[in-house]
């Protein structure tokens, strides 16, 4: 079985089980008919996958593992902040008549700030960081740029990543404020699992451990019993993810350059409500 399985059936039951229901409470959140999207949550979860023994996949359900990384570069590689430059429809929700999501995600990550090695943006300088100074405790990336958040159309989820060198491996911590579990939760272990691989394979290293650490961990009222027939599934070993070994320039990368192999999983779940 996976043991990315094993992780997210032991995550969801602890937050059915133990965690703390908002029911009553004032929530932002609606549901598409306007009313509020209540949730079970809890604080502080942390899932740690390391991508040396296996790809962190679910089988419970198929994620689309290239639509995920189609969306992670269309962040970190081609820094786009409009729709338009996104093959999947994930952010229409959330997009102006231009196509543009404000200064979120992708703007973040294409401004320019003066590093001790010059100027570039982010991405450039973890780049540079992992190449020349590897063993450095600072290489890591926000996109939870205050003063830009009230131009955000929603700020950002998944908004920090931080690199660490331990001998030939590349590990790295993702910090995530809240996750919607159901809708989000292996799609944002897939998309950073691969896009570690990638620095990784680029930096003349090894991926190692991506550890994901959530403050918000939560599952919405109206995907509980979804959530509940979902984790009784039964499970299949991790399906075998590569990348294009010729790759040698981050900006290389396509979705295309991510091999799949021998991925046995449940069906899909299909009509997923999204709270907005």
């Amino acid at each position: 079985m996976s043991k990315a399985d094993v992780l997210f059936v032991n995550m969801c039951r602890g937050i059915l089980d133990h965690g703390y229901s908002t029911e009553g409470q004032q929530v932002r959140a609606r549901w598409e008919d306007g009313a509020p999207a209540y949730t079970i949550k809890n604080f502080g979860v942390v899932n740690r996958y390391d991508l040396s023994e296996e790809f962190p996949a679910l089988t419970l359900r198929r994620t689309a593992i290239r639509t995920a990384v189609d969306e992670v570069l269309w962040i970190w590689q081609r820094k786009s902040n409009n729709i338009h430059d996104l093959h999947a429809h994930i952010w229409d929700e959330w997009a102006d008549e231009s196509g543009s999501i404000g200064k979120a995600y992708g703007y973040q990550m294409r401004q320019k700030y003066p590093f001790p090695q010059g100027e570039m943006d982010q991405v450039d300088n973890v780049l540079w960081q992992l190449k020349h100074t590897p063993m450095s405790r600072r290489i890591l990336t926000n996109m939870y740029n205050f003063q830009d958040l009230s131009e955000m159309n929603l700020e950002p989820c998944a908004y920090s990543m931080t690199f660490n060198v331990t001998g030939n491996r590349l590990n790295a911590v993702l910090n995530q404020r809240s996750q919607d579990i159901l809708a989000a939760n292996n799609w944002n272990v897939c998309q950073y699992a691969v896009l570690l691989m990638m620095i990784a394979q680029v930096s003349g290293l090894e991926a190692g451990e991506l550890v994901h650490v959530i403050a918000d961990a939560h599952v919405y009222d109206r995907h509980i019993p979804i959530i509940r027939e979902l984790i009784e599934r039964p499970q299949y070993p991790a399906p075998k993810v590569t990348i294009n070994p010729d790759v040698t320039d981050f900006y290389a990368f396509t979705p295309e350059d991510v091999h799949v192999e021998n991925y046995q999983h449940g069906p899909q779940v299909e009509n997923i409500p999204i709270a907005v």
